[in-house]
């Protein structure tokens, strides 16, 4: 049986990508910070995330959905600090 390349690609794609958020989500919750984070783009990104992991879910995706959900549990974890950060 030959390896599904394209599946492959996408989940070490969806790793890259995914991971890339792991560094800032430690960095906020060590130190509280997130006045330089825009809460908009937060807000946006994690309903962005939700609709792609839903978009996954439809067409069962697995790349895509394994990462949009690692994705939205890192990304809405900093907008949940922006928005209980005391001002």
């Amino acid at each position: 049986m030959q390896p599904d390349w394209a599946q492959a690609l996408g989940f070490l794609a969806a790793a890259l990508t995914t991971f890339a958020f792991i560094p800032q989500v430690v960095y906020c919750w060590r130190t509280r910070d997130t006045q330089s984070i825009s809460l908009g783009m937060y807000a946006c990104f994690c309903l962005g995330v939700l609709l792609w992991l839903i978009y996954g879910l439809l067409v069962q995706q697995w790349p895509v959905v394994v990462a949009n959900a690692v994705t939205l549990l890192l990304a809405s974890s900093i907008l949940y600090l922006k928005l209980n950060q005391k001002p």
